[in-house]
């Protein structure tokens, strides 16, 4: 039986409808291991994990430093994040809260 499921997984596989995280996550369920996240797969860092690693930058400052750590994090560039909070703060000034609080909360380098 589980011979006839992975045939049909390789099948799949070969004939390019399965790509190769979609067909190593389907043959541990057919194996009965239990599946990795997504994520971890693919080799990107878990939410908790990149959480976990959020740091105000000493050196790409304006204020606290916190949309250069988060632009550290996320991959994106600080002015992307610097524009957001902008953006938000005329926004009722929700991005001024939102950068007070990290800005206490989030621990420097």
């Amino acid at each position: 039986m589980f011979a006839e499921h992975l045939d049909r997984l390789a099948a799949l596989h070969s004939q390019g409808k399965l790509s190769d995280e979609e067909y190593q996550r389907a043959k541990e369920r057919v194996l009965g291991g239990e599946p990795k996240p997504a994520a971890a797969a693919s080799g990107a860092a878990p939410l908790n994990a990149a959480i976990n690693q959020l740091r105000r930058s000493r050196e790409d400052r304006w204020i606290g430093g916190v949309c250069a750590g988060i632009g550290r994090i996320t991959g994106l560039e600080a002015w992307i994040w610097r524009l957001l909070f902008t953006l938000m703060l005329l926004c009722g000034g929700t991005g001024l809260v939102a950068y007070l609080l990290m800005w206490i909360f989030v621990p420097s380098e």
